[in-house]
């Protein structure tokens, strides 16, 4: 790997798949002025011209649903040593936040999200890349808790959606992705096993860099 100041991780599974939580495992072996986050999920785009109604009807697990050109400027930005202003983006109303929140260049920056293999010019950015990979079932009952406890939605538009969009969408855009992967995690989370390796990899890098 070429001499850098910093090193990007991409995380990639499909929705519900135990990204966040592999990314936690990893955020804790490390200092905090070390490691950040950088939320995929943080980058839709801004949809205010749109009514409420109109913004329920959208297919947020599209590619199209991102702005992954201000995610790429951000991480050249970060590249570059620059801090930015990143977006907050508000799932009750489908909206970006006024506020944003400063984050700065670190030794070590995680990229995750549904879908950040599938623009080739993001996962060149990219050091490691990681594909949680966790079985459909096991992912549509966790996104049906999360949704309902923290978004504050109901089990019909969950399933609805799920249905309609996310599963479609996971098959056609993220599954396909996998390809790109140079580590696959079966199981989420719970494999400390791959996550453990994944750690001494970047300690590796850390150090080698």
């Amino acid at each position: 790997m070429d001499k850098q100041e910093t090193i990007f991780i991409g995380i990639e599974g499909g929705s519900a798949s135990g990204k966040t939580t592999v990314v936690n495992k990893i955020m804790r072996s490390f200092k905090n002025n070390e490691i950040e986050q950088i939320e995929l999920d943080s980058y839709y785009n801004d949809f205010s011209k749109l009514t409420p109604a109109e913004r329920d009807k959208l297919n947020f697990d599209h590619p199209k649903a991102f702005d992954f050109d201000l995610l790429t400027e951000h991480i050249e930005m970060l590249k570059s040593g620059n801090p930015i202003e990143k977006p907050i983006y508000d799932f009750s109303t489908h909206l970006r936040r006024k506020e944003t929140i400063k984050v700065y260049p670190k030794k070590i920056i995680i990229i995750e999200g549904i879908l950040i293999f599938t623009r080739k010019e993001l996962r060149n950015m990219l050091d490691v890349k990681i594909y949680v990979d966790t079985a459909a079932d096991i992912r549509l009952m966790r996104r049906i808790e999360r949704d309902i406890e923290q978004r504050g939605r109901t089990l019909d538009s969950v399933k609805d959606q799920y249905f309609n969009t996310v599963r479609p969408m996971h098959l056609e855009f993220i599954e396909p992705t996998k390809q790109f992967a140079d580590i696959i995690v079966p199981r989420g989370g719970s494999n400390d096993v791959a996550i453990n390796m994944i750690i001494s990899r970047i300690k590796y890098l850390l150090t080698h860099a």
